[in-house]
């Protein structure tokens, strides 16, 4: 990776990013190149918060948002033609070098191809090598030339596998002040500063709003019904997710209680919460940051639950 393109060149990038969590990575990072390549141009995989940034997404993101193994077994040949289609075209369009932004089960297939065909490969978020299977990483290192990792005891792993792995931080740390003002955040959402408030988060999938949506707005009714003047917020992950939500609200009796529904402002609300109630995933570590109580829910397809089970892949 020593002959990276020099400050001041246009060279073309190549960034793959899979869910709503790895759309707002690459935007950062698109912003964080754009500095210091300011005529760069960036290409792939990506959503509304990358294209805001100037890139030009060859796919929709939503391709890609599939969790579980029923779903990507159900989607397996459409990922299949699209992931030849993608290798296919990096290698005829050559870029300086190919980021692949989490999502492991596409990305690493897609960065070993082309790094066995001479293009520079990069992996930016580990798997969680360092909470089960250690292993991967020396598989990790066959994909990626360079592995980019949030968390500081993640490449002393990858150094055990010879795998060249350095650490960046978080981006999230820089969203969230070291102390949240719950006062200031109700006041931007115009909630009632000495009512209790619940955030919910069921997740930024389709898939996961599905399974999770009734059971989190069913234990948000019961929390409500016990505890009077109780505020529920929900903020929506992205467009899709709101007009999802919109419709499974729609269902429920609405009062002055009802949720409020918010388009994006997660932060906001959890800043807000003064507990929160959220699907497993990114949003724990943006509750943590925020200083507020949890609980974390997940709920897996019944196909996906059961070859995990088979194949004893689940740690509880």
């Amino acid at each position: 990776m020593n002959d990276a393109p020099q400050a001041g060149t246009a060279p073309l990038i190549a960034l793959l990013a899979g869910e709503d969590s790895g759309d707002q990575l690459g935007a950062d990072l698109i912003a964080a190149l754009r500095a210091r390549y300011p005529a760069a141009r960036f290409v792939g995989i990506g959503g509304s918060r990358m294209q805001a940034e100037g890139f030009e997404s060859w796919y929709d993101i939503r391709e890609l948002s599939l969790f579980g193994l029923a779903e990507v077994l159900s989607h397996l040949p459409r990922l299949l033609r699209l992931r030849k289609e993608l290798v296919a075209r990096l290698l005829a369009a050559k870029p300086a070098v190919v980021v692949g932004i989490d999502a492991p089960d596409f990305n690493l297939g897609v960065e070993q191809r082309l790094k066995q065909a001479g293009l520079r490969t990069v992996h930016y978020v580990s798997p969680s090598v360092w909470a089960w299977r250690e292993h991967r990483a020396e598989k990790i290192g066959r994909s990626a030339d360079r592995v980019l990792c949030l968390f500081p005891m993640e490449p002393a792993i990858y150094a055990r596998h010879g795998v060249d792995a350095r650490f960046t931080g978080h981006p999230l740390a820089d969203r969230f002040p070291l102390v949240s003002d719950r006062a200031a955040a109700r006041e931007a959402l115009q909630l009632p500063q000495d009512a209790p408030v619940l955030a919910v988060l069921p997740g930024s999938r389709g898939s996961e709003l599905a399974r999770l949506g009734g059971p989190f707005l069913d234990a948000a009714r019961r929390v409500a019904a016990a505890l009077p003047g109780l505020r529920v917020v929900i903020p929506a992950a992205n467009p899709r997710m709101l007009e999802q939500l919109r419709a499974l609200l729609a269902r429920v009796p609405q009062d002055a209680t009802a949720p409020l529904l918010l388009d994006g402002q997660a932060h906001l609300a959890m800043q807000a919460a003064d507990v929160v109630l959220l699907a497993s995933g990114t949003a724990t570590l943006e509750a943590l940051l925020a200083k507020r109580p949890m609980v974390v829910g997940y709920r897996v397809a019944p196909a996906s639950y059961r070859v995990a089970k088979l194949l004893r892949m689940l740690k509880t």
